[in-house]
């Protein structure tokens, strides 16, 4: 009997069976990857927590929760809290929000919307990932040359001249400090800000545009009644992966903002994020209650990147509701 003809010979039911078979047995494969990479996300988080909370215990059994509140950063006396840290943290990460918010939003909708000099996306839109591609370091280096003489002797002294009634912009300006810390952030989100603000301006239906100008709207009541309010559940989503990056960001920071373990309502004035002393004195640390107040420090900083994911989850839910509620 012929190759063909036993082929022929084999009954259809006893071919599907086998097939069945086949591909049951692939889904349980697909189904034991699945799991297992999920699981093992899931251990490299824990494996990561543990070491991180593990060569902090002597940090943590000695100070408690008073780390947080404590101003004082003595390793002479093997005094260690974490306030200043956090306020030049979230000093800096605010100033760069304010910053990149603004000049960010604008050039998505210009990017997304603006289609009478189509020609200058692709340039745009290339410089754009050639920023977000430059290293940390280089950008802390240009910083360091170029930026902070230029706020020593024009910006800072401009802004004390003008605003000089409001603490903020009080103090002696050497250059260095949470203002240019906060700028060079703003500078580092940018790209973030922008790439992401664009993909979700661009994925609103073109639909809803058509309709709000056939009713009459203009473009920029359209951008504001239509387009962003749509958009605004991506935009926060934008916003706090750029917060996030501002809130880890280490060497560009720890070049510029002067590295004083202090606090002070003046933008003008050094300070400390939480990265930067991690970086700055990691190397210097001896014994095991100094070491572990570093590896603290990174507690509070993964704390703090936490309750920002759980609020941008909350907001993102929020707004989704609202969304679906006005529909």
């Amino acid at each position: 009997m012929s190759r063909g003809t036993a082929e022929r010979v084999v009954p259809t039911p006893l071919v599907a069976a086998s097939r069945q078979r086949r591909f049951v047995s692939g889904d349980r494969v697909f189904r034991v990857i699945a799991y297992g990479a999920a699981g093992l996300i899931m251990l490299i988080a824990a494996i990561f927590i543990i070491a991180l909370v593990v060569p902090a215990l002597p940090a943590i059994t000695k100070f408690g929760l008073g780390f947080f509140t404590s101003r004082t950063w003595d390793p002479v006396r093997n005094q260690f809290g974490a306030l200043a840290p956090i306020y030049g943290t979230v000093v800096t990460s605010a100033i760069a929000l304010v910053i990149a918010f603004p000049i960010g939003l604008g050039a998505a909708l210009f990017l997304a919307e603006d289609a009478r000099l189509q020609l200058l996306r692709g340039p745009l839109s290339f410089l754009i990932e050639l920023l977000a591609g430059i290293p940390s370091v280089v950008i802390g280096l240009w910083a360091f040359f170029t930026l902070v003489p230029l706020m020593r002797d024009k910006v800072d002294p401009f802004l004390s001249h003008i605003l000089g009634f409001l603490p903020l912009f009080r103090g002696t300006a050497s250059g260095y400090g949470f203002l240019t810390a906060g700028l060079v952030l703003g500078i580092m989100v940018l790209p973030i800000m922008i790439a992401l603000s664009r993909d979700v301006i661009r994925a609103v239906p073109r639909e809803l545009r058509e309709a709000s100008l056939a009713l009459g709207a203009t473009n920029a009541e359209t951008t504001w009644s239509v387009i962003l309010p749509y958009a605004r559940v991506g935009i926060t989503g934008a916003i706090l992966l750029s917060l996030g990056r501002a809130l880890g960001e280490t060497i560009a920071v720890t070049m510029v903002i002067g590295n004083t373990m202090q606090i002070s309502t003046s933008l003008f004035a050094t300070g400390y994020t939480l990265p930067s002393v991690i970086a700055n004195e990691f190397t210097e640390a001896n014994g095991n209650l100094y070491l572990g107040s570093l590896f603290y420090l990174g507690v509070v900083l993964v704390l703090i990147t936490i309750v920002v994911n759980v609020l941008a989850r909350l907001l993102i839910w929020r707004f989704s509701g609202s969304a679906r509620a006005a529909v």
